[in-house]
């Protein structure tokens, strides 16, 4: 099969006994349609830090308890990627992945609407339940939909949803949150939500559920060291591109002193940069999967102790911040590499690779920012950055070692 392929035909067993063998899928619109429920996860993901100002304004209180909304987010991705992934394992993933847009929409929908600050820490926290098993799902659909040797380019696929997002939906999200109030800014998550399972219904083909895929089979990676040793490499090592980001508006406005519009376009550089570090993923993951995600996190330790010398001079901080961005192809690497070891328990793995990525997101800036609070100034992150990449590059040594004499 090549890209120009315009179908696939569903002649496999599995398919076939849910709808007629003559019946043909085209995949990139399948792909497509996975991608749309990337793009509206990393819009309400991203565009919730940059409307901040404005929904604490609007529900009456300060930045700092404002903060907590998105915290709320990032806790309802961590305990409902592996909740939903165990619980619901059985189901058809493409009713499976249906449902989490739905109640994704609901959520976000409810989040626009919210009365009070408690309210809104209760819709995020809902809005976050079906980030992570929903990417899991979807990139396990991806993959099935192409040979083996193809898996990482379907994979990145979906994920350059959440990549364009921080090109086009946040912004588009930002300034609609500001041209006519916060709400909007959430609400029209809803809306992609809402498209996306029309689109994953009209065009994602009907497979059957999956008695044998029990709580307990998918509880079973938990017991497999490579399953955790490929999420503590998200973990650790995606906190170092977090560590930075998310103090980058600061560095800009107090470090390198550039004018207020220079943020979103650094920002959107950045985004430029993480969708092109995840179609050369998952190229090189097809290739060659953990040579490719030693390269990305080699590079990224690299970038990252760059940073603090560059932070002077407003291009070659942007030209930087787009390398940085690339090494974002690391999650694609990541997602595929945790369908090899996963084994019985692909559900959940897929579902965990998300919950390590915010476990990153977390983590970065909390180091960072403890740097930043000793004085140490907001350049600071990308010496913070950088240890972090090397702890994840430390891991990947490990994992290598290990599947080398284990043959996993």
């Amino acid at each position: 099969m090549t890209d120009s392929s315009p179908a696939l035909v569903l002649d496999s067993p599995a398919v076939t006994n849910a709808e007629p063998a003559e019946r043909t899928v085209n995949f990139k619109l399948v792909l497509l349609a996975l991608a749309m429920g990337g793009f509206a996860i990393g819009t309400t993901e991203f565009a919730a830090m940059s409307l901040l100002p404005y929904f604490s304004v609007g529900l009456g209180i300060d930045e700092p308890t404002a903060g907590h909304v998105i915290s709320a987010y990032a806790l309802g991705v961590v305990v409902g990627a592996p909740i939903l992934a165990v619980f619901f394992a059985r189901m058809s993933r493409r009713t499976l992945a249906m449902g989490l847009m739905a109640v994704f929409a609901i959520a976000n929908v409810l989040s626009a609407l919210s009365p009070s600050y408690h309210w809104m820490l209760l819709f995020r926290f809902m809005s976050g339940l079906p980030h992570g098993a929903y990417f899991g799902v979807a990139a396990l659909m991806a993959a099935s939909l192409v040979p083996m040797n193809r898996r990482a380019w379907a994979v990145g696929r979906v994920m350059l949803g959440l990549s364009i997002a921080t090109v086009i939906g946040v912004p588009f999200a930002t300034w609609l949150g500001q041209a006519l109030g916060w709400r909007w800014g959430f609400g029209v998550t809803g809306v992609l939500a809402t498209i996306t399972f029309l689109m994953i219904m009209a065009f994602a083909p009907k497979d059957p559920p999956r008695p044998g895929a029990t709580p307990l089979r998918e509880l079973s990676a938990l017991k497999n060291r490579q399953v955790w040793l490929t999420l503590a490499i998200g973990a650790i090592g995606f906190g170092g591109l977090f560590a930075v980001y998310a103090y980058i508006a600061s560095t800009l406005l107090e470090v390198t002193g550039v004018a207020p519009y220079w943020v979103p376009v650094v920002l959107t550089i950045f985004g430029i940069g993480m969708t092109c570090g995840t179609l050369i993923g998952s190229w090189g993951a097809d290739r060659a999967l953990m040579p490719t995600a030693g390269i990305l996190l080699l590079s990224n330790a690299i970038f990252l102790i760059i940073f603090p010398f560059v932070v002077m001079n407003v291009w070659l901080l942007s030209a930087l911040v787009f390398l940085i961005g690339c090494t974002g192809g690391l999650g694609t690497v990541l997602q595929t590499r945790l369908m090899d070891v996963a084994q019985d328990a692909q559900t959940l793995a897929a579902a965990l690779n998300h919950s390590a990525f915010n476990v990153a997101n977390a983590l970065g800036p909390w180091l960072a920012g403890m740097s930043i609070a000793a004085g140490y100034g907001f350049a600071s992150s990308g010496f913070v950055g950088s240890a972090l990449a090397l702890g994840g590059l430390i891991i990947w040594a490990i994992a290598v070692w290990d599947s080398r004499r284990t043959g996993i």
